[in-house]
């Protein structure tokens, strides 16, 4: 493994620990590196707060650091280049007397890809994109959220349903609980450490009464959305009552999304049920499908461990 690839993946995990907690941003991470070795760390926590470069270029200095002149920064997305709600980041680039920048992913805004290499170009600080097919893939697949909100001011949907190996989501009086295993609920729970917000349909609030919170690392930036068309839920639902953060209720779900992307929330993650599913897909809604095959006839003992399947739609490339 090159030095790149090892700062690059670094920087990528770093990333991750954004998912969720970003909006209207990415989630970015950085490395510093001097004399070869890590000098300082950041990734994006929130909007309005450091990017990832300038925590990392911070962090650098924390670690007792005096200069990173000649030092390369290693990072996920293009570094921005104006100003916004916090100060452009090849200005503090240019600052800290970095003398490299490798980036994965550019910019998905058009209005900024390429800006930053000719920013900091003229300030003499070399700038380049990774030539690493594998770290470039997973920085695209990291941003893909964004991407999709700055094409269309949209978030991304990822369905998720658990189906039987008889075709089923529920039994003949619509009991859903538990058709996927537990191993396959806990993969959920990390999913939605990962998301804006969890849809769900009415008739799943109605029957089923789930938090459609995360069991694991808790996410108390997440929102939950409920799609009803009646808008007849009980008050006393989970969702309503045990003060884990806000639920919206819409009427349509194309509205919902529409709402939420003027909100800045990037990654809806559906659960259910069926009916808003289709909806969805009907409408070209749906950027990503999750199916969690069971190995096991509806009303029967489960055999084995669920089955994840999962199918992605292509977006344009930016």
């Amino acid at each position: 493994m090159s030095d790149e690839e090892r700062f690059l993946l670094r920087a990528l995990e770093l990333a991750r620990r954004g998912c969720g907690h970003t909006r209207p941003n990415p989630p970015v991470g950085a490395v510093v590196v001097k004399g070869g070795r890590v000098a300082g760390e950041g990734w994006h926590r929130r909007a309005g707060g450091d990017h990832a470069e300038v925590a990392a270029i911070k962090s650098a200095a924390r670690h007792g650091v005096k200069s990173l002149k000649g030092a390369a920064l290693y990072v996920t997305l293009e570094p921005c280049s104006k100003p916004g709600r916090v100060g452009a980041c090849t200005d503090a680039i240019i600052a800290a007397g970095i003398s490299k920048v490798v980036y994965a992913v550019p910019d998905p805004n058009p209005k900024n890809r390429g800006r930053a290499s000719r920013v900091l170009s003229k300030a003499g600080i070399k700038c380049e994109r990774s030539r690493n097919n594998v770290v470039n893939c997973l920085a695209r697949e990291l941003v893909r959220p964004f991407a999709k909100h700055v094409a269309t001011g949209l978030p991304y949907v990822t369905v998720k349903i658990a189906m039987s190996l008889d075709g089923k989501i529920c039994d003949d009086w619509g009991n859903a609980k538990w058709i996927s295993s537990e191993a396959a609920r806990r993969e959920t729970w990390r999913m939605r450490e990962r998301v804006d917000a969890i849809m769900v349909g009415g008739e799943t609030i109605r029957r089923d009464d789930p938090s459609l919170l995360s069991h694991g690392r808790p996410n108390p930036d997440l929102i939950r959305v409920v799609v009803s068309k009646s808008g007849k839920l009980p008050k006393n639902a989970q969702v309503f009552t045990d003060g884990k953060g806000e639920t919206l209720v819409f009427a349509d779900a194309r509205k919902a999304l529409k709402e939420l992307g003027r909100r800045g929330f990037l990654h809806v993650l559906c659960e259910g049920g069926l009916k808003l599913a289709v909806s969805l897909a009907e409408a070209g809604l749906v950027d990503e499908w999750i199916t969690v095959l069971a190995p096991k006839v509806i009303g029967t003992k489960p055999i084995a461990k669920a089955t994840c399947i999962k199918e992605v739609k292509c977006l344009p490339d930016w």
